[in-house]
């Protein structure tokens, strides 16, 4: 099978699976209903990320068998089928949150083991070594499987990002799997663009932030790991500075909030389109940064990066206070 047609089938799966999906999610009222953290008005059917996964993993189940993919990387993203079924429960009938969470720390646990563990990470100009850091890589797992879905709270917001990242990965570090994330997610997000009439629920976010982690952790140890964070870091730094305030603050953070920057740019007046736009435009910016430069400079584009993100959620602060 050539390579296009793969990807093409990949998609059409996804595509045909999500509008099957969307058609039963109707049957059974499968709705979600708007609430005070909403940024839709009306009922719309959720559960749209079980197109992405079952295509998703069918097609890396193909490359694990025709051996286009490394034994560990296959069974640390195979991981995450716990939190897809979990996720996709919870969707039905809501879960306590310490259940969920139990369920993260098992799969992240998994993932850990078939990938032989994290003993290193490489930051371009120094490497940490020891195995201390698979505590660290166990709550990285947990956080971006949450974080994630926190950032799933605008039309095409989540699987654009995810069409992105896996794009860039496969260009940058000639990831195929990232690639196969990428043409599944294209495929449901072709029904969830704004106005969505499908949304993506935990059942697609959740797995989508897992297996982003994993393929972080898998290139802990080389250069691609810097890049894979700065790849993902519009997602990872909105959610972990809104974090941080909120609990300086003293708020309940388990509390359901808007108060994401993508959220709070969207209450100041932008679409729910233009924000994934302007999105897209910021990470097509650190892509062709890390396409230009080498990268031995990883580490001084990430700390810059970081200081411009901030800048910018400083200046969406302007728009829309944090309050």
């Amino acid at each position: 099978m050539s390579d296009m047609l793969l990807y093409l089938g990949i998609f059409s799966a996804a595509l045909f699976g999500t509008l099957a999906i969307r058609y039963y999610a109707h049957q059974k009222d499968l709705l979600d209903h708007p609430n005070d953290r909403s940024s839709h008005v009306t009922p719309t059917p959720k559960g749209g990320g079980l197109a992405i996964m079952i295509t998703f993993y069918g097609a890396l189940t193909y490359l694990y068998l025709t051996t286009q993919i490394d034994e560990q990387l296959f069974f640390a993203l195979l991981s995450a089928l716990p939190v897809i079924v979990i996720s996709l429960v919870d969707d039905i009938h809501p879960l306590p949150a310490k259940l969920r969470f139990g369920v993260q720390l098992l799969s992240a646990s998994f993932a850990l083991y078939f990938l032989g563990g994290v003993n290193s990470m490489n930051f371009a100009l120094f490497t940490l070594h020891g195995t201390w850091l698979n505590l660290i890589a166990l709550l990285g797992i947990v956080w971006m499987t949450n974080l994630y879905n926190f950032l799933d709270g605008i039309d095409g917001y989540a699987a654009a990002q995810a069409v992105f990242v896996g794009l860039a990965a496969y260009l940058l570090f000639g990831s195929d799997s990232a690639l196969l994330i990428a043409a599944a997610t294209a495929g449901f997000l072709v029904f969830n663009w704004h106005k969505a009439s499908i949304f993506m629920g935990d059942v697609g976010s959740a797995p989508l932030g897992f297996i982003f982690a994993v393929f972080i952790l898998y290139d802990a140890g080389t250069p691609h790991f810097l890049g894979w964070l700065m790849l993902l870091s519009l997602f990872w730094f909105d959610a972990t500075l809104t974090l941080i305030r909120r609990a300086r603050r003293g708020e309940k953070l388990s509390q359901a909030h808007k108060r994401h920057a993508y959220q709070r740019l969207n209450q100041a007046g932008f679409s729910h389109d233009k924000v994934v736009l302007l999105a897209m435009g910021v990470n097509l910016i650190i892509f062709a940064a890390l396409y230009l430069l080498p990268q031995g400079l990883y580490l001084y584009l990430f700390l810059v990066l970081l200081v411009l993100l901030y800048s910018l959620i400083k200046f969406i602060d302007t728009k829309k206070a944090f309050e």
